[in-house]
């Protein structure tokens, strides 16, 4: 449905992109052309895209110190803060592969990461440093842990001290190109995370991509909201990835409060929003939004669909339009955005941006007919290589991806999506699959079998419900089962409504009967249950 476009030809103001390799690269040119315009601006102050260079370089230099080759793999457990920039940047100057990991994951999530990835260091905000220790004696590559901010501990590097007695002198790029820049964990259908394999040519592709849309989504003379979170592919590459490519100022929010970070948006001059649904939700039930949104040049949002009536009523409210898209972690992550329609439609994730195509295929991977939904297969240079570590399941020998998730398309060439990865839960545009919290649910010895899906929610656009059968003569509470699963998965993967029932149905009598899941809505299974507040994202 879409021929490619050469992103060196747009426009946009991201020109930092002309000469940069390695993603750390941005960092340098920002430098050297805009040395004292703000870099990132935080809680606890702000650093110059200079100050920001200079830490990088000291980055680098300490990880080499430590002995850590191209290749070896970094942890960053951190949240919106300027070490996370210091450290993601700073690692890719080494050569090494970084490892975003969301910083409210309990022990047993983050062992699976730094087990997986073959982690060799973990730099890890002093709040989060627990769970880190905990996890550690599970993954024996794990030979360093830095921690930023609070007080020593046995075993564990102070992070401003790492950099103070770093080697002098500048850090060359290490990585390039088809090196492996990124492990982005993306919940998979076996139950656990797998790692999509991010290339410095695949992160530079798609910020090339974006950038050359005119008029630009972030321009030099930009102040951009870095509310979302840094782990998320789309805050780290759409976000600070496209701050560094501008040369522009980031305001980094650490936690979001819908009031607070109006204010915040006031208070800095904020000009561009990228955004997650539950978001704007929010900020459309504040009188205050109007008055924040009054300097802002544009707002995008991403990550999960947009209820159209949201859309509606913050244009009502403030007379700025939310412009969406769609991406995946495996695009880098961006596919199509409203940004490319001629007439922006509510509901729709509008048009494929320059550099990448799109095609809807039927089940035996024909091009769908006019009308007819089909799956969405992408090709572009921002594609990933496949899932940690042997680049299974990526681009096919033509460079296409299927993407599992199903799309219409409109007159004009808008896409709108239909369906979605099967079983797949978006909370707060955090993906879940059932697999993973059926798993834990199991491990209680009173849990005989759990069934988990996504219900409706009108902040988070899913909630996790389980559906839980007891073994006989057991006594269970919700309670018990909210317990048993919060000492295991992060908050947005916990249930937040349960039901107990009898039995479930299955697909056939025996060992190798699964969970009917289909089934369970026609017999009316699913739709009530005990409520629990709504987790934190």
């Amino acid at each position: 449905m879409s021929d490619p476009v050469d992103p060196a030809a747009g426009g946009g103001d991201a020109s930092n992109l002309a000469t940069a390799a390695n993603v750390a690269d941005l960092v340098r040119v920002a430098a050297r052309t805009r040395a004292e315009h703000a870099a990132l601006v935080g809680a606890h102050g702000s650093t110059s895209w200079k100050e920001l260079d200079d830490d990088v370089d000291r980055m680098a230099q300490a990880l080499r110190a430590l002995g850590l080759v191209k290749g070896d793999r970094v942890a960053a457990v951190l949240g919106n803060v300027v070490e996370f920039a210091v450290t993601y940047y700073g690692a890719l100057r080494a050569g090494l592969v970084v490892v975003p990991v969301n910083p409210a994951y309990t022990a047993r999530e983050m062992a699976h990461l730094l087990r997986d990835s073959g982690a060799r260091l973990a730099v890890v905000a002093a709040p989060y440093l627990a769970a880190l220790v905990e996890a550690r004696p599970a993954c024996p590559e794990l030979e360093i842990v830095a921690a930023v901010g609070g007080q020593p501990a046995d075993g564990v590097l102070n992070f401003s001290e790492l950099l103070a007695q770093a080697p002098q002198g500048r850090a060359d790029s290490a990585g390039t190109g088809e090196d492996l820049a990124v492990l982005l964990y993306t919940s998979g259908t076996t139950g656990t995370p797998k790692g999509a394999m991010l290339t410095h040519r695949a992160l530079l592709a798609d910020l090339r991509h974006v950038g050359s849309i005119d008029p630009p989504v972030v321009a030099s003379d930009d102040v951009v909201l870095l509310v979302l979170p840094l782990f998320h592919v789309f805050g780290l590459n759409s976000g600070l990835g496209m701050v560094a490519a501008a040369g522009a100022t980031g305001v980094l929010v650490e936690r979001f409060d819908p009031s607070q970070t109006l204010e915040v948006m006031m208070r800095r001059g904020v000009s561009v929003v990228l955004g997650a649904p539950p978001v704007f939700v929010a900020w459309s039930m504040l009188e205050q939004v109007s008055d924040a949104f009054a300097g802002l040049r544009l707002a995008v949002s991403g990550a999960a669909p947009l209820a159209p009536d949201v859309v509606r009523r913050l244009l009502d409210l403030t007379g700025r339009y939310i412009f969406e898209g769609y991406g995946l972690t495996e695009a880098a992550p961006t596919v199509t955005s409203t940004l490319m329609s001629e007439v922006p439609r509510p509901g729709s994730v509008g048009r494929p941006v320059p550099g990448v195509e799109v095609r809807l295929l039927d089940s035996s991977g024909a091009v769908v007919e006019a009308d007819d939904p089909g799956e969405i297969a992408i090709r572009g240079a921002n594609l990933f290589s496949g899932y940690w570590p042997d680049g299974r399941d990526g681009p096919d020998e033509q460079g296409w991806w299927r993407t599992a998730d199903l799309a219409i398309e409109l007159d004009g060439g808008d896409l709108q999506l239909v369906d979605r990865r099967p079983e797949l839960i978006l909370v707060s545009g955090f993906n879940v699959y059932p697999r993973e919290v059926e798993d834990v649910l199991t491990t209680h010895p009173d849990i005989e079998e759990a069934a988990v899906f996504g219900i409706p929610h009108p902040y988070t656009g899913d909630a996790v419900k389980a559906l839980i059968v007891v073994r006989p003569g057991a006594t269970l509470s919700v309670d018990d089962v909210l317990a048993h699963a919060g000492r295991s998965l992060a908050r947005f993967k916990s249930p937040t409504a349960v039901e107990f029932v009898p039995a479930l149905p299955h697909t056939s009598v025996g060992p190798m009967g699964k969970v009917a899941k289909a089934r369970l809505r026609e017999m009316g299974l699913g739709d009530g249950g005990e409520s629990v507040p709504t987790p934190g994202s």
